[in-house]
């Protein structure tokens, strides 16, 4: 597209590959750039903060709370050289454009960009929800000006939660663990998290049984011979289901008005049922029809991509993010549920094509959206484009992930737009009468489609890993009224009622959504953030909140109930959006909020508390550090009461009867281990979740105070053989000898066989012909073979224990590799930095997986893993470092200067005098060490 005969112009957007395909669809005279995205904040340390401002009472917080919450902002160090770069281009246009997303982040940026570059030439906004040559042409032909509204709303925002973070956190410093971290959003979702586990730690499990009856026609016309029907009343009465239980004690809830069936009571029934004729009493059919699910918005991606492939939040957002810069998706942080009527167009279009006239519905489908205090008017998330592209034709140029998470959205986005699934669904019940007289009735149900509809493109998945798709049919026979059937099958079936699901990261942010907290672009976020501060921990698909989660959780919930309340931290979002609509004006909102407003706009709980300022602040002494560190479980048959304490070390087991606990003064400075009576300890094992500490495994782990487990004996000695959990982890122990558990070993499934073969490590695998014996061992770098000094590596563990003699001298004998091993390959080769243009590369360290350009190293954090780090992070991370420097080199040790020769009477007069001086001169005391911590949002 050209521009105007002499005009240049700079496009800026956010990143590199969003830059190179806008630049594709740009004629010349346009420059195109970008910012690495954010390129300034709030400063994130001491260090960050210029020095003017370095004496100002506010330069902790970064905000001057007491001058209409001015912000300061600093370039980050490694946007310098970028800023560099774009104030350099800025000279040299005669117009910029700013092309970053269109929502409040991208608003921000594009005013951060003004403010950081002070251009001399005219600054337009051009905004776009797709990367399309139409869409970018559209953008450049009307743009528009800042919206100053939706940047207050995001400053705002970047206030809010650094007011939050940086007065909050320090509490947990003090009266938990060191570096801590709360947060506005962030501890909503682990309080979520930590209620479920409560939860199921409060859960009893209840047996309850039915009976499955295979009931058979006498002669089938229509549809299947046999079918199963479950018994669902006796004498009228309905049969207990899980349902009818309370949770918390297994017993049947008050009033239910059901026959709680035990297993002989199913089973003499079922019995009696035998050889009896059953009758069908009701027949009830109804017509089925399903409508089509609406497109996706951010949160329903990350829920569907969570259950169909297994992605995780942040996994999905990389990987959108790609599809939308290169333009393949619409943008892919929004919560409206809306076509265009291009994109309505297009989806018909392709039914059509795909699956005939008769699959598109007469008129569009127009869809509202559910979530609540849902913003920004974007489009649903779609196919880029007039004419959508089928994942076969977009196969070749896509990742194995991307193309996954195109075929999703495509799918989805036609299914949309195509006729309801309609069929039959059929209800049955069923009597017969027991050889005692008893009225037992069982019940069916049948599901036919006549049309599929739009579930021939698409199917929706369910947190439920048990219930059934929507696309399945369950066919009964033609049935009517007062019909006779014969029982082929009187099955009792026990079931036990279950505690309810841990959340996975779809789920909670389903149950975030829901409740109106957070926004589209900090879901996947926040699930990181609070995996990274060690609240929750992921086991396959669940999360699992740490024990140090229910110690911040606890405190909060005694101390700043408010902090953490559903509804108060949905108001929030509330007034944030009346910012951005410019109801409302950002600084009345932040003084009522932290400083305390009854006429102030912020939430009234806490402005009638006297503002967060006075709420963290003035009730501090107040807080018993050894309570909120204690987490009560149970109290034992001996009448001792178990808790879990959060400790320096770790969480760990003690137990002690009443008022043991409380004979000295609380533990000081969070440390929950250091004062009163300690009674009973023991460890928790790593990976062990709260609602597995049962009595019975609790039991378990005080055993001998280590937590250990018996395996059996040893036949050769008689000694016990014991598992046991160490500083180490895990490892096996019989007398003297031990060994830890191989890599590919689980301490759950840990048997003992293989618990001796551990214990004949080191093996002597024979003598060779030198009468030097020959050892195979596992070590710190993995197994090996070993002959007097000579060591060399085995390819697997497994060799260890079945590597002959020849096998290790053929090995010894052969040439030693170069080190201590042959270097690995990489994990991923990345591509070049975009800052440095350096090949960049992960590899597999002593310390974990780690980045690197080949002059700076950056471990990859947790949560993050090499398949999904993105180039941009990894640039990022190795930015962070280069800032930072190269590590000091640790200097060698001087060596005493020799000591001088001196007359004995020098000696003995330099000795009185320094004896003189020391009875004269008090030890001074080592001066206390100034915190250096930084709050953490």
């Amino acid at each position: 597209m050209p521009s105007n005969a002499g005009t240049t112009r700079l496009v800026i957007v956010e990143s590199p590959a969003k830059a190179k395909t806008i630049s594709g669809y740009l004629g010349p005279g346009y420059v195109v750039e970008a910012s690495f995205g954010h390129v300034r904040d709030l400063p994130r340390n001491a260090a960050d903060v210029p020095a003017k401002y370095k004496g100002e009472p506010w330069a902790r917080l970064g905000v001057d709370v007491d001058n209409g919450f001015h912000a300061l902002y600093v370039v980050s160090a490694d946007r310098k050289q970028q800023i560099s770069k774009l104030v350099k281009l800025a000279k040299e246009v005669d117009e910029i454009f700013l092309a970053t997303d269109e929502d409040r982040e991208g608003e921000a940026i594009a005013w951060h960009l003004v403010e950081t570059l002070k251009p001399k030439v005219p600054v337009k906004r051009m905004v776009f929800h797709e990367i399309t040559k139409p869409a970018i042409q559209a953008a450049v032909a009307n743009p528009r000006e800042i919206d100053r509204d939706l940047v207050d709303a995001q400053e705002a925002r970047r206030i809010l939660d650094r007011l939050y973070g940086y007065e909050v956190s320090p509490v947990l410093w003090k009266k938990v663990m060191p570096k801590l971290s709360a947060g506005r959003v962030q501890s909503v979702a682990t309080r979520i998290v930590v209620e479920r586990e409560r939860q199921r730690m409060a859960f009893r499990t209840a047996e309850y049984w039915d009976i499955l009856a295979t009931l058979a026609v006498a002669k089938p016309g229509e549809g299947p011979r046999t079918f199963n029907a479950t018994l669902v009343a006796l004498n009228g009465d309905r049969i207990a289901t899980g349902k009818d239980f309370e949770p918390t004690t297994g017993r049947v809830r008050a009033g239910a008005g059901v026959v709680h069936l035990d297993e002989s009571g199913a089973r003499g029934l079922a019995a009696r049922l035998a050889d009896r004729p059953f009758t069908v009493t009701r027949v009830e059919e109804k017509p089925y029809r399903r409508r089509p699910y609406a497109p996706f918005i951010t949160s329903t991606l990350q829920q569907e991509a969570a259950r169909k492939l297994r992605f995780s939040s942040q996994q999905t957002m990389r990987t959108a993010q790609r599809l939308y810069e290169n333009g393949y998706i619409t943008y892919m942080r929004t919560d409206s549920v809306n076509l265009s009527e291009t994109a309505i167009t297009a989806a018909r279009r392709q039914i059509v094509e795909l699956y005939g006239e008769r699959s598109v519905p007469p008129e569009p489908r127009r869809y509202t959206g559910k979530v609540k205090n849902a913003q920004e008017a974007h489009e649903a998330i779609r196919p880029a484009g007039d004419n959508f592209r089928t994942p076969g034709d977009v196969a070749k140029e896509l990742s194995a992930e991307e193309f996954k998470l195109y075929e999703l959205i495509w799918r989805r986005t036609i299914a949309s737009q195509m006729t309801d699934a309609v069929g039959s669904s059929v209800s049955v019940r069923i009597r017969a009468v027991s050889s005692a007289q008893e009225e037992a009735d069982f019940g069916a149900t049948g599901k036919t489609i006549t049309d599929p509809g739009f579930l021939r493109a698409y199917v929706e998945s369910s947190d439920d890993e048990n219930a059934e798709a929507e696309d399945a049919e369950r066919r009964l026979p033609t049935l009517v009224k007062d019909q006779p059937l014969t029982a082929d099958e009187l099955a009792a079936q026990g079931h036990h009622t279950q505690p309810p699901s841990r959340y996975t990261e779809a789920s909670l942010v389903k149950a975030l959504e829901e409740l109106g907290i957070g926004r589209p672009s900090t879901y996947a976020s926040i699930m990181q953030t609070i995996q990274d501060r060690g609240y929750v921990v992921k086991r396959g698909q669940a999360m699992i909140p740490s024990f140090l989660a229910f110690a911040v959780i606890g405190l909060m919930e005694r101390h700043y109930p408010r902090l953490i309340d559903y509804d108060f931290t949905a108001s929030m979002e509330n007034e944030l959006d009346e910012i951005a609509g410019g109801d409302h004006a950002a600084v009345d909102f932040l003084t009522s909020f932290y400083f305390g407003s009854a006429n102030g706009t912020g939430d009234q709980a806490i402005a009638h508390a006297g503002g967060l300022k006075k709420l963290v602040t003035e009730n501090l002494s107040e807080i018993d550090a050894r309570s909120v560190n204690s987490i009560p479980l149970f109290t034992d048959d001996e009448g001792r009461e178990v808790v879990v304490r959060v400790g320096r070390y770790g969480p760990y087991l003690q137990r002690a009867l009443p008022g043991e606990q409380q004979v000295s003064t609380p533990a000081p400075s969070g440390e929950g281990e250091e004062g009163g009576s300690q009674g009973d300890r023991a460890p928790i094992p790593e990976g062990l979740a709260p609602d597995e500490l049962t009595p019975e495994k609790v039991h378990e782990l005080f055993l001998g105070g280590g937590g250990e487990r018996k395996l059996g004996d040893d036949p050769s000695t008689g000694e016990p053989i014991l598992l046991k959990s160490g500083r180490f982890g895990p490892y096996v122990a019989s007398g003297e000898r031990k060994s830890s558990l191989l890599r590919s070993q689980s301490p759950d499934s840990l048997t003992l066989d293989q618990a001796l073969q551990l214990l004949s490590l080191p093996r002597l695998v024979g003598v060779a012909p030198d009468g030097v014996e020959v050892f195979a061992n596992n070590g710190r770098y993995g197994p090996y073979v070993k002959r007097g000094e000579e060591f060399r590596s085995l390819e697997s563990e497994d060799k260890m224990f079945t590597v002959t003699l020849d096998e290790a001298l053929a090995l010894l004998a052969a040439p030693k590799t170069r080190g201590r091993r042959a270097a690995a390959p990489p994990l991923r080769e990345m591509g070049a930095d975009p800052l440095t243009e350096k090949p960049l590369v992960i590899k597999d360290g002593r310390f974990g997986p780690y980045v690197t350009d080949g002059e700076f190293n950056a471990s990859l954090r947790r949560g993050q893993t090499p398949e999904e780090l993105t180039l941009e992070q990894a640039s990022e991370m190795l930015a962070e470092k280069r800032a930072k420097g190269p590590a000091p080199k640790k200097k060698a040790a001087k060596k005493a200067a020799p000591a001088k020769k001196t007359t004995a009477a020098k000696k003995t007069t330099a000795a009185a005098k320094k004896t003189t001086a020391a009875k004269k001169t008090p030890a001074k005391k080592a001066a206390p060490k100034k915190a250096t911590s930084t709050p953490k949002e």
